[in-house]
């Protein structure tokens, strides 16, 4: 992790790690079976001083480095709680910086303070059933009324929806000018109209909660603007670099603590007399992992430095994600591999850094996706795109 200027990082990361350590280690089985972490584990984050850390102190936060900020989300992972660093990711560095960027003073004020204390929980609305990373096809629709705005559709998958207090929704409010007419909005998750389903069972990330969530007829204040009518879709692109230095963030570490067990394993582990860490093939697999985690970190570092500096793109972006997120699964898979059958049984972790690490490739953006921003940079738009 590149130096923060304040160089507060082993404060917080002392303090992150104790954190996980006391309050999240004996529960997080527990919480993987509900579904759900609980509402309180929010309030000790932010007790703690890690919900807010790059948040101005004037509105509840610590006035830190946004890097700290990664290396939270990084350590969450490397002690496997994936499901965590997710819900972490939405809530502390997508949807608080949003409403720090974008947002005008009375919304800061009404939110951020509840979001750094953890007495708001935050999640971000923009996959629907149709419209995935395509998201000038969503449905959702926002029209004007004499006092506000009127929210009617649905999104799917959306990460903290089920204890969301507040939820960024991206909707259309100019279905004729495509990306142009989307528009983003804050919605207070009791007001009438607002509705979720059932929660989504997945096959990893089982203590991170999915939501579908409904809005039927909801009434929105015109103060509920997020930013300026129309232009959604470009905040949207203005934000997603540290979404996706989030979620490379998240690979680095689940790959580190990966690499961690599997060594503990291979050393103490024994076949055909001898340890399973002297066989070659072992340990030719674990020296292409660590290659393979230290050149990551290498980029990662450079666009931590570039966002920083406010010079990280989109191309940038999209590399970043597209390498990291699939080296995490390639990585993983390689050392699970290495515990043999024990590696596909849940009485070892490594089963669940394998489960957590799929949903890396698809959310904020498929590789596929990443890979046409990519191309895009190299060879303009294609007629098929």
């Amino acid at each position: 992790m590149s130096a923060p200027q304040d160089d507060l990082t082993p404060l917080f990361h002392d303090t992150i790690r104790r954190f996980l350590e006391q309050e999240v280690a004996p529960h997080y089985e527990a919480w993987e079976e509900a579904g759900e972490m609980p509402r309180s584990l929010w309030q000790q984050l932010g007790e703690a001083g890690l919900l807010g850390i790059d948040l101005p102190e004037a509105l509840g936060g610590s006035g830190a480095d946004f890097a700290i900020v990664q290396l939270a989300l990084e350590e969450i992972s490397r002690q496997g709680f994936g499901g965590l660093a997710s819900a972490y990711n939405i809530h502390a560095n997508i949807v608080m910086p949003y409403l720090l960027h974008i947002g005008t003073p009375a919304q800061r004020e009404r939110w951020l303070p509840a979001m750094a204390s953890g007495e708001t929980i935050g999640a971000i609305a923009m996959t629907e059933p149709g419209a995935g990373s395509d998201l000038a096809a969503m449905k959702t629709r926002a029209s004007r009324t004499e006092s506000g705005w009127r929210l009617d559709g649905s999104k799917l998958f959306i990460t903290n929806g089920q204890l969301a207090d507040l939820v960024i929704v991206c909707a259309k409010t100019d279905p004729s000018a495509g990306a142009r007419g989307v528009s983003l909005f804050l919605v207070d998750t009791t007001l009438a109209g607002f509705s979720r389903g059932q929660p989504i069972k997945k096959i990893g990330q089982h203590a991170s909660d999915t939501a579908e969530l409904f809005f039927d007829d909801l009434r929105l204040p015109e103060e509920a603007l997020l930013g300026e009518a129309g232009a959604g879709f470009a905040y949207l692109m203005q934000e997603l670099p540290r979404e996706r230095l989030g979620v490379a963030a998240q690979a680095l570490g689940a790959m580190e603590g990966a690499l961690a067990l599997t060594l503990d394993y291979v050393r103490e582990r024994r076949a055909f007399g001898r340890a399973v860490g002297e066989f070659q093939n072992t340990r030719f697999t674990l020296a292409e992992v660590r290659a393979q985690i230290d050149m990551g970190r290498a980029y990662f570092e450079q666009c931590v430095a570039k966002y920083r500096q406010g010079e990280m793109n989109g191309t940038d972006a999209a590399i970043l994600k597209l390498q990291l997120s699939e080296m995490q699964c390639r990585t993983i898979d390689a050392c699970l591999q290495l515990f043999g059958g024990y590696g596909y049984t849940r009485e070892y972790p490594i089963s669940r850094f394998y489960l957590d690490a799929r949903v890396q490739t698809l959310y904020a953006g498929t590789s596929e996706i990443m890979k046409e921003v990519i191309a895009r940079s190299l060879l303009g738009k294609s007629d098929a795109a």
